[in-house]
């Protein structure tokens, strides 16, 4: 029987009686990511109604992209996180079927991931839930070390050692360094930087591309990404081992996704990407009486380049957002520092009417 929300929209969302959400938030894992590219979801949907062997599909989309980066060896993951997961996992038992099993119990092998004091964060939890334990401390105690994890985003904050010198060190001990570059794919030279740098295996997340929310990649040394290789899902029901990585498991869209997302950005030209979001955000303020800025995906407001609209609203700003984000369709946006920022990047050009006419109907 048909809700009244599927008699109002017709579509997937109508039926299960969800709302559309118009994002001005940005690329949210909350908000199902980014969108894809017309060409990609294409070939999403070919590949959907089309099988082939996981193993073999993952093998081929791993040389595409590490063939368009020029890096050594490349996995696809579903996810940063994974990518994380799976990358600790791999350096802890290095291809030995026996380990690989025998997770997350470390016993008998290197369980610690060392990791810089100022470098802890939150998704710190990735490289635990193989069972590893965080060890935070300098780069001069390496005993029972399986790896370092380095957030590429805190590279160089105070107090730390840049990429570079955390690698000597470790590579001087015989460890490999882990870098979460979950969102570093822009500017687009910063991809394949990390390996130069001294990263052994290197994290990405696709929706940062306007790839699939649960799509990513891994890429590093071609030892290290075999092992990755050897503990992820594909092996669990045809190989000899129940192997830990089976809980990530990837669709064949995914797998596809990623990969000629990845291409297609790197093709992209950025320059009249901005533009556009600019030009946008200033015909949006010139109308609304706001300003522009940057929303940044550490989530800090900075002034150029611009993709954003920012009202000041003062207080109110929390409570505009929630009436916002209430709304049918729901619109959800940014509140902080009294502002309302809404990241252009992810609104539909055809959905600005209505942004407009919902911020007019705010009591501000």
């Amino acid at each position: 029987m048909l809700n009244n929300r599927a008699i109002a929209d017709p579509t997937a969302y109508g039926l299960l009686g969800v709302r559309r959400v118009v994002n001005a938030a940005g690329i949210y894992t909350d908000l199902g990511g980014s969108v894809l590219p017309p060409a990609v979801r294409d070939a999403v949907h070919e590949v959907n109604g089309l099988f082939a062997s996981m193993t073999e599909l993952l093998e081929r989309s791993g040389e595409r992209l590490a063939a368009l980066l020029g890096v050594e060896a490349a996995r696809v993951v579903p996810g940063a996180s994974a990518g994380i997961a799976l990358s600790v996992g791999a350096c802890m038992t290095r291809a030995d079927g026996t380990k690989m099993e025998q997770l997350p119990d470390t016993a008998g092998m290197r369980g610690g991931v060392l990791m810089q004091p100022g470098h802890h964060y939150k998704y710190d939890r990735c490289a635990r839930m193989t069972g590893a334990r965080i060890v935070e401390g300098d780069l001069t105690d390496f005993a029972d070390i399986a790896c370092v994890l380095h957030p590429a985003h805190l590279d160089g904050a105070n107090g730390t050692q840049p990429l570079e010198e955390v690698a000597e060190a470790a590579h001087a001990n015989g460890v490999p360094v882990v870098v979460d570059a979950a969102y570093m794919s822009y500017p687009t030279e910063l991809i394949a930087s990390y390996a130069r740098r001294g990263g052994d295996l290197v994290c990405f997340s696709a929706k940062y591309f306007y790839g699939p929310n649960a799509g990513g990649f891994v890429y590093g040394t071609r030892e290290l990404i075999d092992a990755v290789a050897q503990i992820d899902f594909t092996r669990f029901e045809s190989g000899p081992h129940l192997i830990f990585g089976r809980a990530f498991k990837l669709d064949r869209g995914a797998v596809v996704g990623t990969v000629l997302a990845l291409e297609e950005w790197l093709s992209t030209d950025h320059d009249a990407r901005w533009e556009s979001y600019r030009v946008r955000a200033e015909r949006l303020a010139a109308e609304l009486d706001g300003t522009t800025a940057q929303f940044t995906l550490d989530e800090r407001l900075i002034p150029e380049p611009v993709n954003s609209l920012v009202l000041d609203v003062g207080d109110r700003a929390g409570a505009c957002a929630e009436e916002l984000a209430g709304g049918d369709p729901s619109i959800v946006c940014v509140a902080m520092d009294g502002k309302l920022v809404f990241c252009l990047e992810t609104v539909d050009e055809e959905d600005e009417a209505l942004l407009v006419e919902r911020i007019r109907r705010l009591d501000v």
